[in-house]
């Protein structure tokens, strides 16, 4: 990381892919990509980042982030105590409209830039959005496993969302019997495979959402929903509100 005078700079760089990789910085880190998507794990949880979210990562929190595929990074490193709304906790959101034009905006202000006057005001009302959108965010930890026989199943199903998929199919797929498959997902993440797929389900859901290009009955089929009925029952028992009403609150910010 640059040592740099700013009290808030972006990061925007073109990463290719590479092994997971360990790191831990000294400012507070609002991690963003604006194309492309990588994932982060952080004490043993797992988020995967596409451009309709965000992390907020606290100053001294270790994080591993692997990127599979290209990514462009649009991220802020922030001095600790600049801005104070943040939960002291790392967490994961929904970014809105705004504050993804908002992040972009500051590409031109690196670390070793010459930052004008308004930039600290800009970069303070952009954290202080973010914070505020913190605070409605949805829950989108992924159910995440070491055991490789158990993430190769979800990886399976998760790539497969759109399709009525069964238990028997994706334990055939991750050469496991139903039945061991069905066990290891108990013992591994304390839930079903059912579960499991409603839950990255829902994930893809909020994903989706963010796009308002999508009606929310396309958002439901790709999401493997064959009625828009079932999609509104599961995601309100999912987010305790309707996908018509995640996707107004998002826009309210």
């Amino acid at each position: 990381m640059v040592d740099s005078p700013h009290a808030a700079y972006c990061f925007f760089q073109d990463i290719e892919p590479r092994s997971p990789l360990s790191a831990v910085f000294e400012r507070d880190y609002l991690l963003y990509a604006v194309k492309g998507a990588l994932n982060i794990t952080i004490d043993k949880q797992s988020w995967l980042l596409p451009p309709s979210f965000a992390a907020w990562i606290p100053a001294n929190t270790a994080f591993i982030v692997d990127i599979a595929k290209p990514v462009t990074s649009c991220s802020v490193l922030i001095r600790p105590q600049f801005c104070t709304n943040f939960p002291e906790q790392p967490s994961v959101f929904q970014m809105s409209e705004l504050a993804c034009g908002m992040i972009q905006h500051c590409k031109r202000w690196g670390a070793e830039d010459v930052h004008p006057p308004e930039a600290e005001v800009f970069f303070l009302a952009l954290l202080n959005l973010c914070a505020d959108l913190v605070d409605i965010s949805v829950d989108v930890r992924r159910p995440y496993s070491h055991e490789p026989s158990i993430q190769k199943a979800l990886q399976i199903s998760e790539d497969r969302l759109e399709e009525a998929l069964k238990a028997a199919d994706v334990a055939k797929a991750a050469n496991l019997s139903e039945r061991t498959m069905q066990r290891r997902f108990s013992d591994s993440l304390g839930m079903t495979w059912s579960q499991a797929l409603s839950r990255l389900r829902m994930i893809k859901a909020i994903e989706l959402l963010s796009d308002t290009s999508l009606s929310i009955i396309q958002v439901a089929g790709y999401c493997g929903f064959a009625s828009l009925s079932a999609f509104n029952r599961a995601f309100l028992s999912f987010a305790d509100t309707t996908p018509s009403e995640f996707r107004k609150r998002l826009q309210g910010y």
